[in-house]
């Protein structure tokens, strides 16, 4: 199916036909890069736009054009909060915001609550790699007591840890080794997947198809799980690389 762009200002809101266009492209089976280029649109809006109108199996046009009036309406009776971080000169605030939800939406589909995926981009993305949760409820615009719900299952998970600043400040910090370390727990994870599933080969009886089935899992998870610990070890200097330092003018 060929689908049709509408005339648009650029980085402007979805149109009415643009969202039954988006319809038609995920009923096509398209991928959002796909459909974006046909609506002259970035990626991220379009991924952006499904994901939170219920995903691409539950997406519809017209529940997505109400949905955002309606959040639209919210906003404008909200009595306006404290003011975000000042854009950093040289960048596109806009693009900025759309980056970062486009970079949640992934950790939502890992399985993360949205929350906590918003708030773990806004770390990732900032300059610092570490923010206060006062930083966090402004730049996120959400109270205290979700930022303080979300960072105990960051930290839980080892994707975040706390430290203090030298204004005694409780600070929320993404370092160089915090990916090498969460990659490695799913490592341990997965590998814990395969030492049950062997316990249950003694359990349905050795040489039986169940019992086969289990010992296949536990050879590949085993595998799996080997390969990954041992990839993170070789690339984990990756992660400590520093920018380059920009050329002199």
């Amino acid at each position: 199916m060929r689908i049709m762009k509408e005339a648009a200002v650029p980085g402007g809101r979805l149109t009415q036909q643009e969202r039954q266009q988006i319809t038609a492209g995920l009923a096509d089976g398209l991928a959002y890069a796909e459909i974006a280029r046909r609506l002259d649109r970035p990626t991220s809006t379009v991924t952006r736009e499904v994901m939170r109108n219920g995903g691409p199996t539950a997406y519809r046009a017209e529940l997505a054009h109400h949905a955002t009036e309606r959040r639209a309406r919210q906003r404008r009776k909200t009595t306006p909060g404290p003011a975000g971080p000042p854009p950093v000169q040289g960048r596109d605030a806009e693009a900025v915001r759309e980056y970062e939800d486009t970079f949640a939406t992934v950790f939502i589909q890992s399985g993360l609550p949205k929350m906590t995926a918003r708030i773990l981009a806004g770390l990732y993305t900032a300059d610092t790699g570490s923010l206060t949760a006062a930083e966090l409820s402004t730049r996120l615009r959400v109270s205290p007591a979700s930022v303080s719900k979300a960072i105990a299952f960051l930290e839980s998970q080892g994707l975040v840890r706390r430290e203090r600043d030298d204004r005694r400040r409780e600070r929320y910090v993404v370092d160089d080794d915090v990916m090498y370390q969460s990659t490695m727990a799913s490592a341990r994870a997965t590998a814990h997947l395969g030492d049950i599933a062997r316990q249950g080969v003694a359990v349905l009886g050795s040489g039986t198809p169940a019992a086969a089935r289990l010992e296949n899992i536990a050879r590949f998870v085993d595998f799996v799980s080997e390969s990954i610990g041992r990839a993170a070890d070789q690339a984990r200097e990756i992660l400590h690389t520093k920018p380059a330092a920009p050329p002199e003018a």
